[in-house]
């Protein structure tokens, strides 16, 4: 019988907010599959699981995910993980493959869903929602994200300044993922439309690591992926 590929979704950081079903799917499969960093250091998703389990006691499978916009490379790597996954599953074992926060929100899984269903259709996949950063930040600033009928956005920061504008201004709140790199241009927004006040920026929520900004303070500043702003009128 094929094994069945779970896509696990492990929470913003902070272990005890992975589900019990996510503990569980992860204890019962045979292999734990993780994005894996090409130069040593763990994956995030890597992180959270080892709060319980460890390689000593699961089979752990470290998949690589190269950060390039290189067609051919990318079709390739990804060929070989859609593979190295298969070859798992066809021989029954299912395999867990985490990932922070839940699995289909911007999440690198999504795509390895659609190639599975592509390339190996006999594959049983089944997705464990998880905790998002979206929900975590929320949670850890009590800022409320949508009441009664007020509109909420999640939206990939970029540095087209009118498109940033027209998001803020459509929307009652806004939550502002990947916002490291391009934290200047949000800033002169957030100041010409007078809601620096009502900005929160926060890096790897609920983990360890956690850093809540002073936003005013943040001009210049070098923050790492995990970091997002919420921006409630």
């Amino acid at each position: 019988m094929i094994g069945t590929l779970y896509g696990v979704g492990v929470g913003p950081g902070d272990p005890e907010l992975m589900t019990v079903k996510a503990f569980r799917r992860l204890k019962e499969a045979a292999v734990i599959a993780y994005p894996k960093k090409q130069r040593g250091s763990k994956s995030y998703a890597q992180q959270i699981v080892e709060a319980y389990f460890s390689p000593a006691e699961k089979e752990m499978l470290g998949l690589v995910f190269p950060m390039t916009k290189d067609v051919n490379v990318l079709a390739e790597k990804w060929s070989e993980t859609v593979d190295a996954i298969w070859e798992q599953l066809r021989i029954g074992k299912d395999v867990a493959f985490v990932t922070e926060g839940d699995p289909l929100l911007y999440s690198t899984f999504i795509h390895l869903m659609r190639m599975m269903q592509e390339r190996y259709p006999d594959a049983r996949i089944e997705v464990v929602p998880g905790v998002s950063s979206v929900n975590a930040a929320a949670a850890r600033l009590q800022l409320p994200l949508a009441d009664g009928d007020e509109h909420v956005a999640i939206i990939p920061a970029c540095d087209d300044y009118e498109t940033m504008k027209k998001a803020i201004e459509d929307h009652d709140c806004v939550v502002f993922i990947k916002v490291a790199k391009v934290i200047d241009t949000m800033i002169r927004l957030l100041r010409e439309l007078n809601l620096l006040q009502n900005a929160a920026v926060v890096t790897k929520v609920t983990s360890n690591e956690e850093i809540i900004w002073n936003v005013e303070q943040l001009e210049g500043a070098e923050l790492e992926y995990l970091t997002l702003m919420v921006v409630r009128k």
